[in-house]
């Protein structure tokens, strides 16, 4: 299975539109109860960002998150769980240690799963929608990303880390690592 980007960008779009979401930060505390889903603050090992644990049978779902971990951290560990929910249905139980262990074998341990690499295009199209990013560059003239406290002005807008926002930067071309 190849993974499904313009599927994710779409599910997104469809998603923002849906709520209304028009600007950043993206309210996910909000989303995931939107859509049925409790949302848990537990405190965990450190290891352990979040879960996604789905009654089928009742058509309801929890996501659980370390309260522990940095409030961007949470953010990112919603929507991920978020992604599983709309991207997995199949699955009844997701449980992730930093985003790499899914239970099942050597290269979920490593986070090259599809499911996982899915879960974490969807978490970075939601919380970092594209549109909203091209808006915000086209806005600021001048605007030297190649310059850390400009990326952490755009991650502090946008309520993630300085990395994630380096990292999806990157991936829409905008930076080289």
């Amino acid at each position: 299975m190849a993974i499904r980007r313009k599927h994710i960008r779409n599910l997104v779009e469809q998603l923002l539109e849906a709520h209304g979401i028009e600007v950043a930060p993206v309210p996910i505390e909000e989303v995931a109860p939107s859509l049925g889903i409790r949302v848990q603050y537990e405190p965990a090992e450190d290891e352990l960002s979040g879960f996604l644990l789905r009654d089928l049978s009742r058509q309801k779902a929890i996501i659980g998150v370390n309260d522990l971990h940095s409030k961007n951290r949470q953010r990112f560990t919603i929507a991920h769980e978020l992604g599983h929910y709309l991207l997995h249905e199949q699955e009844k139980l997701h449980v992730d240690r930093r985003f790499r262990i899914q239970r099942r074998d050597g290269n979920s341990s490593k986070g090259e799963s599809e499911e996982e690499k899915e879960a974490n295009l969807f978490a970075a199209e939601l919380l970092m929608p594209v549109s909203f990013i091209r808006r915000d560059l086209a806005e600021v003239e001048g605007l030297d990303l190649e310059d850390d406290a400009a990326v952490s002005i755009l991650a502090e807008k946008y309520g993630v880390s300085t990395q994630a926002m380096t990292f999806r930067l990157a991936y829409l071309g905008y930076l080289q690592l």
